[in-house]
């Protein structure tokens, strides 16, 4: 936190996103960039770590969508924000067990922080996997964009309307300068698309402007115009077409004020998906309804798959699963709170899970 204060002392205000970034990865005290905060000893949990059927539902998934593009000889899958790794794991374990689709496969995983690189290197030991710090650097397809909890871990601009003209909030120091406030500074034009930010804020007094998730995805569009292929998103969030304010800072699976715990805390927001709908639309790409993990595990087969499973296991070992995944499909745990987006081009007409 005092090297965060001495930052500000020398400058008077940053805004919002450029805080985020900072404050989760700066490389010397950014939060991502100096631990691992998946796991029940860490700060949350997510759905690989949960039940390993997560993992398996995803690989089954991708290997239907590699068969119904005609089976190419070559594919990626690229994971955004792989975590500390199990995900990827699992993913291979049931590969293997489809010899043509193994044979054809390179997964990409693309990781900014070096002491997640780390973690998911030591885990995962297999010639397939090779690490990126940019998917502009993928030159062959098709692509299977996946992410889970990737795009709520981005920085957000908040904008505020006041009559007609838009402010967005920025951080600075408190009249004590030990510690940090929000303040709100009218919008410049040259930080953001202006026009987008009028017509999204239209009647609206508030609106999170996922800024660098908004670049992703038109990035990731170009790629799947240029080589086919798709994107498959889990994360936190709602699809009703209105915005709030989403920000939210957890530490040891609890929430925090966002000032409490800088740079020991994660700082995240909920994804607009009514939002995220819009923009790969207007890049042309095709969006099947957007689900909730409930609706799409269910569909893939993992109450069936665990049924399969339990025949042989233990009573402990039968109700440890099926606790596993009640977490994973409850309506009051993860099941709704998590939304699933897929998007391919606009001539696809792919619709597992959906």
């Amino acid at each position: 936190m005092n090297k965060i204060i001495d930052i500000f002392k020398k400058q008077e205000s940053i805004p919002l996103d450029k805080f985020i970034n900072m404050v989760l990865y700066d490389k010397k005290f950014g939060y991502y960039m100096k631990k691992n905060p998946f796991g029940t000893e860490g700060d949350f949990i997510t759905s690989p770590l949960i039940s390993n059927l997560f993992g398996e539902m995803i690989a089954v998934w991708c290997v239907a969508y590699w068969e119904y593009l005609g089976k190419p000889k070559k594919i990626i899958i690229v994971e955004l924000g792989p975590g500390e790794g199990s995900l990827c794991n699992n993913l291979l374990k049931t590969f293997k067990k489809f010899k043509a689709f193994y044979n054809c496969l390179e997964i990409n995983l693309l990781e900014i922080s070096g002491k997640l690189k780390k973690i998911q290197n030591n885990k995962i030991k297999n010639s397939k996997v090779k690490w990126i710090n940019s998917i502009n650097n993928i030159n062959y397809g098709p692509i299977i964009f996946f992410g889970n909890e990737f795009f709520d871990s981005l920085p957000i601009k908040q904008i505020y309307k006041k009559g007609n003209l838009l402010f967005e909030k920025h951080v600075a120091l408190s009249n004590n300068k030990e510690n940090l406030k929000f303040l709100y500074k009218k919008i410049s034009k040259k930080l953001i698309q202006y026009n987008d930010i009028i017509n999204l804020s239209s009647s609206k007094n508030m609106i999170e402007y996922p800024i660098e998730a908004i670049e992703y995805l038109k990035i990731i569009s170009k790629k799947i115009h240029k080589f086919n292929g798709c994107l498959l998103a889990f994360d936190y969030g709602y699809i009703l077409d209105k915005n709030q304010n989403t920000l939210q800072s957890v530490m040891k699976h609890r929430y925090k004020n966002i000032f409490s715990q800088v740079g020991n805390s994660d700082i995240t927001s909920l994804v607009n998906f009514a939002l995220f709908n819009k923009i790969l639309r207007k890049n042309n790409l095709n969006v099947k309804k957007i689900v909730t993990q409930r609706e799409f595990l269910q569909k893939m087969g993992i109450l069936e798959r665990a049924n399969i499973l339990s025949q042989k296991m233990t009573f402990k070992s039968k109700a440890n699963m099926y606790y596993r995944i009640k977490r994973l499909l409850d309506s009051r745990e993860m099941g709704d709170l998590f939304k699933v987006l897929f998007a391919q081009k606009k001539d696809g007409k792919f619709s597992l899970g959906f």
